[in-house]
């Protein structure tokens, strides 16, 4: 494949799966309540929301500028598979087993980027750091 075109398909993968955290995380800082109710009335406690929030956003603003991007694609491939499996397991709704296969398809893609690494428009090729390991 050309060079070219594989250095910017990995640059766009990178910000159309990462968009939908960036965006979501923001969504719980402004929501704040709503999201935290809503974490507590299906048993995970809302104290975890912070945590939440800071993995959404920093580690989606990590795999999009590919600085250490190989351990927050798995740290956003593990979230995106607990996510799954604690709101979206009711596969007799139809949109929460569309949701649950999303999450499924988005934990694929965090890990192609753990397995092949961001790309060369990245942090992480730019100081070339060791991109075999997390």
């Amino acid at each position: 494949m050309n060079s070219s075109i594989y250095n910017i398909s990995a640059l766009l993968g990178r910000l159309l799966l990462v968009s939908i955290f960036i965006y979501s995380g923001i969504g719980k800082i402004t929501g704040y309540a709503a999201t935290q109710g809503y974490m507590e009335s299906v048993g995970v406690p809302g104290v975890m929301l912070p945590l939440v929030i800071i993995l959404e956003v920093l580690g989606g603003l990590a795999v999009l500028f590919g600085f250490k991007a190989r351990l927050a694609a798995f740290l956003l491939a593990g979230f995106s598979i607990l996510s799954a499996l604690i709101f979206h397991a009711d596969f007799g709704d139809q949109n929460q087993a569309i949701n649950f296969m999303k999450n499924l398809a988005m934990a694929g893609g965090f890990l192609m980027i753990v397995a092949h690494g961001p790309g060369a428009y990245s942090v992480d090729d730019r100081n070339h750091t060791d991109t075999t390991r997390l």
